[in-house]
C-alpha cells in the first residue's frame, strides 16, 4: 500500500516527532539527532527519516529543541531601520560574519522606539539567541538602562551576549560587549578641516540632545572650535533627525529669509543630511563649494556621487567585529570587552579654501 503524502497545512493538527519515528521505523531520539545534524553516518536511516519528515510535513519545534539543549545557532541584530544605508551596511557585516561562523542571522527593526527594542531583546532572550546586537540611537532613560542591564545579565547567565554596536556602555558591571567607532574624533577631523580652510561660521546639522551618536559628533564639532580658538555659537547648531528630508528642511528654514547665508560652511552629521542640505542650497542659487563648503559623515551613498568630503566609518567591520567578539569563548567567559574602531576623513571636492 502506497501512503499519500500530506499536503502542507492539511488539517489543523501538526505531525509529531513520534509519528515521524513510527513511520521511519526508528526511535524519537534518532529522529531528533538526525534533524539536529549530529547523527553518525547511516545514509539509509537518514533517508528513511527525511522521507517521513517530507510525507508528514513535520516541522521541528525549535523551542523544544532549545529546552533539550540543542538550540539553533543564531545571532540577532536589532536596528532602527533597514532603509538607512548605515544600518544596512552594519547589518551586512553582521550577516557575513554570522555566515562565516556557521550561524543564522535574524534582523528586527524598532524605528528608534525604546519600548519596542526592549521587547525585541526579551523575545530574542526567550529564543536562546547566542548574541543580540543592538545598533543605532535610542533615547535611553533610567528605566530603559535598568531593564536593558537586567536583560544583559540574563543573556550572559544563559551563555549568550548582548552587544552594543555604536553605543556607549550601560555601566561598568553590565556584561555587554561594546563596539564603537570614534564618532567624536571623526567630527573633530571634519570640523578642523573646514576651520583649516578658513571657515569659522560653520553650520552644524543634526543636533539631537540625549542621542549618543549625535551627542558624540556634536562634542567633536565643539572640541574643534575650541582647539582652533573659534567662539562657539549655539545658533549655528540645528536640531533634526538623520534623514535626507531633514537636511533639506533645516537648510530651507535657515535660508527662508532670502538673504545671503550667515555661514560659509556646513558640517552635516551624516551624508543623507548633507545631500538634503545640498539640494536646498542649490535651489537657493548657492553653489557647493563655490558659495558654501559642505562636509558629511559616514562615507556611504550618496557621498561619492555628489563629490562630498566626509568621514569614513568602517560600517561592515563594525558588524563583523560585533559578531566575532560575541561568539569568542574568551568573551563569554571573561569580563565585557570594549573596542573602538578608527574613522578617517575622505577629502573630495566639496570644500573650498577661503583664508
Amino acid at each position: 500500500m502506497v501512503r499519500k503524502a500530506k499536503e502542507p497545512n492539511e488539517g489543523a493538527r501538526k505531525s509529531t516527532i513520534r509519528e515521524v519515528a513510527e513511520r521511519a521505523g526508528v526511535s524519537t531520539a534518532t529522529v531528533s539527532r538526525i534533524l539536529a545534524g549530529n547523527y553518525p553516518d547511516a545514509p539509509a536511516t537518514r533517508d528513511r527519516v527525511m522521507r517521513a519528515v517530507r510525507e508528514l510535513d513535520y516541522v521541528a519545534n525549535v523551542h523544544a529543541r532549545s529546552l533539550a539543549g540543542t538550540p539553533t545557532k543564531s545571532v540577532a541584530i536589532i536596528v532602527n531601520s533597514v532603509i538607512s544605508p548605515h544600518y544596512a551596511h552594519v547589518a551586512q557585516g553582521v550577516q557575513a560574519q554570522a555566515a562565516a561562523e556557521g550561524r543564522l542571522c535574524l534582523i528586527g527593526t524598532t524605528g528608534g522606539d525604546a519600548e519596542r527594542e526592549l521587547a525585541m531583546v526579551q523575545l530574542m532572550r526567550e529564543q536562546h539567541i547566542e548574541a543580540v546586537i543592538l545598533v543605532g540611537n535610542v533615547l535611553a532613560d533610567e528605566e530603559y538602562r535598568a531593564r536593558m542591564s537586567r536583560y544583559a545579565h540574563s543573556l550572559a547567565g544563559a551563555g549568550s551576549r548582548l552587544v552594543l554596536c555604536g553605543r556607549p556602555p550601560l555601566g561598568p558591571d553590565v556584561p555587554a560587549v561594546v563596539v564603537q567607532c570614534d564618532y567624536t574624533g571623526g567630527a573633530f577631523a571634519a570640523t578642523s578641516h573646514l576651520l583649516s580652510a578658513g571657515h569659522e561660521r560653520i553650520l552644524c546639522l543634526g543636533r539631537r540632545p540625549g542621542f549618543t551618536t549625535a551627542d558624540a559628533r556634536l562634542a567633536g564639532y565643539r572640541d574643534a572650535l575650541r582647539a582652533h580658538g573659534v567662539p562657539h555659537d549655539k545658533e549655528l547648531e540645528l536640531e533634526g533627525t538623520f534623514e535626507r528630508e531633514q537636511g533639506y528642511r533645516m537648510m530651507r528654514q535657515r535660508l527662508k529669509s532670502g538673504r545671503r547665508p550667515d555661514f560659509t560652511a556646513v558640517f552635516a552629521f551624516n551624508d543623507l543630511l548633507a545631500a538634503g542640505a545640498r539640494q536646498a542650497l542649490l535651489e537657493h542659487g548657492l553653489r557647493v563649494p563655490g558659495d558654501v563648503s559642505l562636509v558629511g559623515f559616514d562615507d556611504l551613498p550618496p557621498a561619492q556621487d555628489i563629490d562630498l568630503t566626509t568621514v569614513h566609518l568602517p560600517h561592515e567591520e563594525l558588524g563583523r567585529t560585533a559578531v566575532r567578539l560575541a561568539l569568542e569563548p574568551e568573551t563569554q567567559a571573561g569580563p565585557p570587552q570594549q573596542v573602538l574602531l578608527d574613522t578617517h576623513l575622505v577629502k573630495r571636492g566639496s570644500v573650498r579654501q577661503i583664508g
